[in-house]
């Protein structure tokens, strides 16, 4: 395999689908916010914190998949790329909800006003979420078992090539 640098067509369409995951980012961090509202009263702020997560993402693989990523990575049954996503993003979450939950502990106006806690939280997620469905979630070609996947995941394989014509 020869390392050639990225084509002009792939990097536009990497820094396109990069925009598109910002705006759906933008969506997720209000749904993300209007859960935690509408829920912290009702199950309080930290259960509110950790369900508004699950919903936005949710939420957001939908939009990726049928918007950032709709020209790719439909092949895959939606329950279990649905998973993966929640799986491949789970660094994200760690980073997100870790920068919440310490503003939370540092700071502890931000639980009064959570806002703010919840935008630097998706902010601190985006980078790594936006890599990782890019590499594992959204795919040119879906892995053919569990091992090529784990090989992808490794970095041992490119997602994009078959592990046929990539030399060891």
């Amino acid at each position: 395999m020869t390392d050639l640098p990225p084509s002009p067509i792939t990097q536009n369409k990497s820094l396109m689908r990069l925009l598109r995951f910002g705006v759906v980012g933008a969506l997720g961090f209000l749904w993300d916010t209007g859960t935690v509202y509408a829920l912290r009263d009702v199950i309080g702020l930290n259960a509110a914190v950790l369900a508004a997560y699950f919903v936005a993402a949710s939420l957001n693989w939908a939009a990726n998949r049928f918007w950032t990523f709709g020209d790719v990575g439909r092949h895959d049954h939606p329950v279990l790329q649905w998973l993966r996503f929640l799986s491949a993003n789970s660094l994200g979450f760690c980073l997100n909800r870790g920068t919440v939950y310490l503003l939370f502990y540092f700071i502890p106006m931000s639980q009064k006003f959570p806002i703010a806690a919840l935008a630097a939280g998706a902010l601190a997620g985006m980078l790594a979420n936006f890599k990782l469905s890019e590499r594992l979630v959204f795919r040119e070609r879906p892995p053919k078992s569990v091992v090529e996947l784990a090989e992808i995941t490794a970095g041992m394989v490119d997602a994009d090539i078959s592990p046929h014509d990539q030399k060891t």
